[in-house]
């Protein structure tokens, strides 16, 4: 960078933090050599669109979502509800949009050097929606509602390691556990482990959707809409907007439609089939994240013929992901090898051969089964994922080389969690991105886990599990991770075809900075603190 380089960026800077006038910008940018049609356009996209302005009600169209969706956060399980859950509940920690764990309800951490006591200092001037000062017998009530045996959340295995939380002070916690866990900062983003009120018994008090995020539900009818104002009492950064519309609006060419006539002013996911068209319309900006989103094909691993590893290997062998990339997403994905580990997380493990596509081996597999001609219903539903139907009813086409006749089953998008996945023995999956592999394969790989959903169980890879999450030098517990995603990729129950970029698309009257987080749509779920309407 050079030193002109390094002035523009602190006069740039300057400006977005309102300490230069717009007079007093002009007359530096032309000082420095810019003419004043390039002054001009250098305000007016990169200091007033940066410049985060208050007001105004943002629109925004959600896809997945359920009539069945609820306010415990231990049993969140859509997008709808995800998007929900970051727009009115916090967290003890949050990834910032770089990946990084950062704070929220707890200002600072620390840990011992095990990593088996973990102290974290708490905001002294966070409130909940109705006006409670929080304090540290919310937090334990708020971690302590996804541990023992009587828990039903799905957050449950993240804190199975977690032996005791206690008040240290009104605003100090601790956290131990029965084995280093270096992740726990990141584990405490999770989803499900929202922060609500401590009822009078010490119970976590989520019936009524309070919370402490930036904007307070007015308004929540499962499955449609959700209308949500600002909290004036948010202890954080952000929520510029005055309140925030969420739409449910399940079918990707309604909810396109919907931002184009301007009916909202951002939608969670778009059309792939029309992406290059959207991308030429006036008026609409869309963001291509790459991500650490998974497909998925779970195979119930408990249930014939999914039982015989022959058959797995052979269902695994029959898919061409190239093709599904090219023709379903459009390019919009990468390439997935069977494991829950992309490019974009950390620990991801290099070197290990790519699955191909390879008809005559999968029939070597079934031969092996004893199940020459296997036919098999794949279900799916293009509210998990634009295109989902399309993507199994091409899987196939592909499968039938090898023997294998598969019937795509298009399901009802309402109801697709409770009534399909876990329930079905051979499905179209769609994981959000997770911050570390040890949060992704303690949900979903772990014997036991509630989102198990393969229902697979291996001892080896659980034994590295353990070891890994106490393992605190990198290289070691790359290692672990790799010998994890091996495992994964040669025995386990679900094939991974592809990891999708998180596409969407927004008014461009909507602004944001230039770095967009890509744990989940919408810029890591919290446009509605992070984005704002240009003035």
């Amino acid at each position: 960078m050079t030193y002109e380089d390094i002035k523009l960026r602190r006069m740039l800077d300057a400006a977005r933090q309102r300490k230069l006038s717009r007079r007093s910008f002009m007359g530096h940018a032309t000082a420095a050599g810019f003419t004043a049609t390039a002054a001009t356009g250098l305000w007016t996209k990169e200091v007033a669109a940066m410049t985060p302005s208050r007001g105004g009600t943002f629109r925004v169209a959600i896809h997945d979502a359920n009539t069945s969706d609820v306010m415990d956060p231990g049993q969140y399980l859509s997008v709808f509800m995800i998007q929900l859950a970051h727009a009115s509940r916090s967290y003890m920690t949050l990834i910032n949009t770089d990946g990084s764990a950062g704070p929220d309800m707890a200002d600072s951490w620390s840990a011992s050097p095990d990593a088996k006591v973990w102290t974290f200092e708490l905001n002294k001037t966070a409130t909940f929606h109705d006006g409670r000062k929080f304090t540290s017998r919310d937090a334990v009530a708020s971690l302590k509602h996804h541990m023992g045996e009587d828990s039903t959340s799905a957050a449950k295995s993240l804190l199975s390691n977690v032996t005791e939380v206690r008040a240290d002070s009104d605003h100090t916690i601790v956290v131990e556990l029965d084995q280093g866990l270096a992740d726990l900062p990141y584990i405490l983003t999770d989803y499900h482990i929202a922060i609500v009120p401590a009822d009078a018994d010490g119970n976590a008090d989520w019936k009524d959707g309070i919370g402490a995020g930036p904007y307070k539900i007015e308004n929540f009818n499962p499955g449609v809409s959700a209308t949500l104002t600002k909290h004036d009492g948010w202890h954080g950064e952000g929520a510029y907007f005055d309140a925030v519309e969420m739409i449910a609006i399940n079918d990707p060419n309604a909810r396109q439609t919907a931002l184009v006539s301007g009916d909202v002013d951002a939608v969670s996911s778009v059309d792939l089939k029309t992406l290059s068209l959207l991308q030429r319309q006036p008026g609409i900006e869309t963001l291509n994240l790459p991500s650490g989103s998974a497909v998925t094909m779970p195979m119930h691993v408990t249930a014939a013929p999914f039982d015989d590893n022959n058959v797995r290997m052979a269902l695994k062998l029959a898919m061409d992901r190239e093709e599904l990339i090219e023709k379903i997403v459009f390019g919009t994905a990468t390439l997935g090898n069977d494991f829950h580990i992309s490019p974009n997380m950390p620990y991801y493990p290099e070197g290990i051969e790519q699955r191909a596509y390879d008809p005559d081996k999968a029939k070597w597999h079934l031969k092996e089964a004893g199940m020459e001609n296997l036919t098999l219903d794949v279900s799916a539903s293009d509210s998990i994922m634009p295109g989902a139907v399309d993507f199994v009813t091409l899987y196939a086409e592909q499968a039938k080389a090898a023997g294998i006749s598969l019937k795509p089953i298009r399901e009802p998008g309402d109801g697709y969690w409770a009534d399909v996945w876990l329930k079905k023995p051979f499905i179209f999956s769609k994981w959000g991105a997770r911050p570390t592999p040890d949060t992704m394969f303690t949900l979903a790989y772990q014997t036991g886990a509630a989102w198990s959903e393969a229902f697979w169980s291996n001892a080896e890879f659980d034994a590295l599990l353990l070891q890994a999450k106490a393992e605190l030098d990198d290289t070691r517990r790359a290692e672990m991770y790799r010998d994890m995603s091996v495992i994964a990729r040669d025995d386990g129950g679900s094939i991974i075809p592809m990891f999708t970029n998180y596409v969407y698309a927004h008014s461009d009257k909507v602004g944001h900075s230039a770095d967009v987080g890509s744990t989940w749509e919408l810029d890591g779920g919290r446009a509605y603190q992070r984005w704002w309407f240009k003035g």
